[in-house]
């Protein structure tokens, strides 16, 4: 055992990630100021100093907390001063110490310690057997690790005293500081050796296994080696034999689906060739894979495989009936091109982009059309589409080069022939590396296809067969070339009729089977359905009607499980109970008519809106303001009917010069969503000249129409999504141009019926039906 000799006080030097063990001699470099400063001291008296470690080597101005309580009082040999003002001293540890205090003064730290100076070492058997179990763990150590020269070995062997020994085989092996730390602390001799001891075993088996693993990596280096060089012998073998009994069974593999697979003459003569350059390529070579990667992706293409069509017309409108409410143009359109296939047998099958609002069908439509045609489908999305090589495919040169996605869509097809959708065909962009757009002007030209150039196959594949059906939200954003390519089909937003059958005959059916509830289950009473239509969804499509069927069915499902409840009823009254309150209870539509407050209608991605139009005239020296995140468009709109406000001043009562004297505020409510358009030029106008005659504007109206400097009324576009805007708002008079009269046979029926159109050529025609005369 140590005893405690006597108290007293040093510099102190705390140690970042190092351990100073008494009796071992040390080079340390000194950078800190204190740390500079304490040596400095030290050397002034007695060149004694105490040396701690720090507990965390990143903290740069250590408190008590940071450093372990026992150290070692070291004596300073050498000191030695290096550019910078930082030191390199050589130190040699003398015994242990624990510090009782600190004293932090500016210049340095000194501590205040408790020196332990050890005893004689105990001869006991049990002491002698403890030292030789660490000095054969130790010796054993240094054979495997071959980290420390044999001189040091024999010199610590030579050691009798246990501590002595213990402290200098700590010093020399790479331990964890906090192992290292644990060893310096402990003050008895017989417990330090029995810490080492453990370290030294656990040291001992760490090594055995990274012994294992160096072994075992060996042994699988040198079995790859002598492969190789018996395939390289065996190569050589036969062909100096001239027999072809080397051939790898891929190679065979491949020959025998070249024979029986019907391929083009082209497509042979590249694959005898790729194979050819297989069989003499060395398995280790990085070319290998790609060689058979590319042999693998030519016998796949389906060169010359077809899916056998269904022609029967009847069979189709059926399957399509059944799949989707309405949608007649499209269908027709299907029918039509199974027809003239049956009659002619001909080889080019149509482009066609169907075009709307989301949820209303497209994509699921073109899966309907694939099954009532009899062909295979595959999709392919093409929104945020950045890289020509996505439609093209990479050249071989490049690492990981890989057919385009037209290549890639008809290779899991395994047919020529298949209905191909390539979805939100406007949401594609460019970029530096090429514009995907222009990569499918190849693709869909029915005069171009018949030989489309994929970048890694490079062969011409035959993509006339191909049925395309591209979809689009807004055909506006697709490139002109491209739109010329294709027949666009529009499909409307639904009719609130429309989306209650649906609702009826598809959804309610799909959403209960999702919930896992049965027929006897649930019931829709009459006027739930369009209760939910109209309270709780505002869109084009039916998604977000989806979504409230689903959130009632997952509610009753719970329901039936807490309450074992056999039937629940859903009804117009206790709809509420189940989806909350109404969403869309309350019209933006004003409710009585007002001066300088115009509804507009407008069309957008998702469907037709009202636009409430705001103007007021205030004092002030002839600007016009314009609020609401209005496009450009939109300001030329607002300033045409300003310019024909001006010419017709002295028509419409005003003043000459109230251009010079007032300033006209513009503001379309719902600030944060962009607008933009030509067709609220009659509505804006009218609001202004409602705000400057001081004339109200009809609320039971709505407006939508382009107006020119003469007064003009100029055609529009969307006129059923605007129509249908203004029926869910419960409004039943519009306002369009005199062009767009016979775009009003395409509204139907049950929403035309209710409505009435007043189409007009000039803004006298629309003033006279808009303002109300007082």
């Amino acid at each position: 055992m140590a005893k405690e000799e006597k108290r007293k006080k040093l510099p102190l030097l705390a140690l970042r990630g190092i351990v100073v063990f008494p009796y071992v001699i040390v080079n340390l470099d000194v950078g800190r100021d204190k740390s500079v400063a304490a040596l400095e001291e030290a050397m002034v008296h007695e060149h004694k100093i105490m040396l701690s470690a720090q507990k965390d080597a990143a903290v740069n101005d250590p408190g008590v907390d940071d450093i372990y309580e026992v150290g070692t009082v070291a004596e300073i040999r050498q000191l030695l001063k290096l550019p910078g003002g930082s030191m390199r001293v050589l130190v040699e540890g003398m015994y242990r110490a624990q510090i009782t205090d600190i004293n932090f003064g500016e210049k340095y730290n000194e501590a205040e310690i408790i020196e332990y100076k050890e005893d004689k070492q105990d001869d006991s058997i049990n002491m002698e057997a403890l030292t030789r179990g660490v000095v054969s763990q130790f010796e054993k150590w240094v054979k495997l690790s071959k980290k420390i020269p044999p001189e040091t070995l024999v010199s610590v062997v030579m050691i009798e005293d246990g501590g002595h020994l213990c402290d200098l085989i700590a010093s020399h092996m790479n331990m964890k500081l906090e192992d290292k730390q644990d060893l310096l602390s402990l003050i008895d001799i017989t417990k330090r050796l029995e810490k080492l001891y453990a370290i030294l075993t656990r040291e001992m088996e760490i090594l055995g296994i990274e012994q294992q693993i160096s072994q075992r990596v060996h042994k699988q280096m040198e079995k790859i080696q002598k492969e190789y060089y018996l395939r390289e012998q065996l190569k050589a073998i036969h062909k100096e034999l001239g027999d072809r009994d080397g051939q790898r069974p891929e190679v065979d593999e491949y020959k025998i689906r070249m024979t029986k697979g019907k391929y083009p003459s082209r497509v042979m003569e590249v694959l005898a060739k790729e194979v050819a350059r297989l069989e003499r390529m060395s398995p280790a070579s990085a070319e290998t894979g790609v060689a058979r990667s590319y042999i693998e992706c030519l016998l796949d293409l389906p060169w010359n495989r077809t899916s056998k069509e269904k022609l029967n017309i009847d069979a189709a409108r059926d399957i399509m009936e059944k799949d989707h409410y309405g949608l007649k143009k499209v269908k027709e359109r299907i029918l039509e091109y199974l027809a003239v296939r049956k009659l002619s047998n001909g080889k080019k099958a149509p482009v066609i982009c169907l075009v709307g609002p989301p949820g209303v069908g497209k994509t699921s439509l073109a899966s309907s059309i694939a099954r009532a045609m009899g062909r295979k489908f595959v999709r392919a999305s093409l929104g945020g589409l950045r890289d020509e090589a996505e439609i093209r495919g990479h050249r071989r040169t490049y690492v990981g080069s890989m057919p385009g996605r037209i290549i890639n869509g008809i290779k899991t097809a395994e047919s020529k022939n298949p209905v191909f959708l390539l979805d939100e065909i406007d949401k594609i962009a460019a970029d530096f590396r090429g514009d995907p757009a222009a990569a499918l002007l190849e693709v869909l030209d029915p005069e171009q296809n018949n030989t489309f150039s994929d970048h890694y196959v490079e062969i011409p594949f035959d993509l006339s067969q191909v049925f395309w059906i591209v979809t689009a939200n807004n055909i506006a954003r697709v490139p002109r070339p491209l739109r010329d390519r294709m027949e666009i089909i529009t499909l409307e937003s639904y009719t609130e009729e429309e989306k209650y059958q649906i609702a009826k005959q598809y959804l309610v059916n799909k959403q209960m089977e999702a919930a896992g509830l049965k027929k006897a289950q649930l019931q829709f009473m009459a006027g739930s359905l369009q209760k939910i239509i109209a309270d709780y969804t505002r869109e084009s499509g039916v998604r977000e009607l989806e979504r409230q069927i689903g959130a009632v069915c997952r509610k009753i499902a719970k329901k039936i499980i807490e309450e074992e409840k056999d039937k629940i009823r859903i009804t117009a009254k206790n709809l509420e109970e189940f989806l909350g309150r109404a969403k869309y209870a309350r019209n933006k539509a004003e409710k009585k008519a007002e001066v300088g407050v115009c509804t507009g209608l407008a069309w957008t991605e998702v469907g037709g809106d009202i636009l409430p139009t705001e103007v007021t005239v205030l004092k002030g020296k002839g600007h016009l303001i314009l609020t609401g995140q209005l496009g450009d468009v939109m300001q030329e709109s607002a300033k045409a009917g300003l310019s024909y406000i001006r010419s017709r001043s002295e028509e419409l009562g005003l003043d000459e010069q109230f251009y010079e004297k007032k300033d006209i505020h513009i503001h379309l409510p719902e600030g944060a969503i962009p607008k933009d358009g030509p067709s609220a030029g009659i509505t804006m106008a009218t609001a202004m000249i409602s705000a400057l005659t001081d004339k109200k504007v009809r609320s039971d109206l709505a407006m939508t129409g382009e107006i020119t400097l003469r007064g003009r009324v100029l055609p529009i576009g969307g006129l059923k999504e605007k129509t249908l805007a203004a029926y869910r708002e419960k409004i039943y008079t519009i306002i369009l141009p005199q062009e767009n009269e016979k775009d009003i046979e395409d509204i139907d029926e049950e929403v035309r019926e209710k409505m009435t159109f007043i189409p007009v050529a000039s803004m006298d025609e629309v003033l006279k039906y808009a303002l109300v005369d007082e």
